[in-house]
């Protein structure tokens, strides 16, 4: 069985507080249709979504980055399209707050993915460099088949974002995926 991670693709980091910018918006479309394929074909599809208090200065990002996707606020929404899809799906898909950078770290995902025989992971969302390479190390060492979408990917660091796809696919053994066919960087 294979599930797909949307990670952290809401307001705040496509547009918000702390935006990939026009990377981000140049794939609203695709996370959104692979969101929507996932979802009909009843797979899992996981919303990794990060989450922070306002005036934490507990957390470790606290010194790093500006305030972003706070508890309640309109930053922290799905961004564009994927909001509109999750809405006809919300049923099927699982939301997950997360605190740090990886999916894994603190939630139950892993948890959620072992009991539903889950060997095989699709990873989308935004950054590339940060959350979502935290989150493919993890599945990595937890013995999960990763796939990297390059074209549902994106951050607002250029270098850093190529950076992680060579990362992904010649450390970390992911398939790179551009419009669902193999991809090598």
């Amino acid at each position: 069985m294979k599930t797909l991670i949307v990670i952290d693709y809401t307001v705040d980091f496509v547009v918000g507080k702390l935006p990939c910018g026009q990377p981000g918006i140049d794939i609203e479309g695709r996370i959104a249709e692979l969101t929507e394929t996932f979802a009909r074909q009843g797979d899992l599809v996981v919303m990794a979504v990060d989450l922070h208090d306002e005036n934490d200065t507990f957390h470790p990002e606290h010194k790093l980055f500006p305030p972003h996707n706070i508890r309640g606020t309109e930053g922290r929404h799905l961004y564009g399209k994927l909001d509109e899809v999750y809405g006809r799906f919300e049923d099927g898909i699982y939301w997950m707050d997360k605190t740090r950078y990886s999916a894994f770290c603190g939630t139950d995902l892993e948890l959620k993915l072992r009991e539903r025989g889950v060997s095989e992971l699709h990873l989308a969302g935004v950054c590339t460099d940060i959350c979502v390479l935290h989150t493919a190390v993890d599945a990595y060492n937890k013995g999960f088949r990763t796939n990297v979408h390059t074209d549902a990917v994106a951050s607002f660091n250029p270098a850093g974002h190529e950076w992680a796809l060579q990362h992904f696919q010649n450390s970390l053994g992911a398939q790179l995926l551009l419009g669902g066919s193999p991809y090598r960087v």
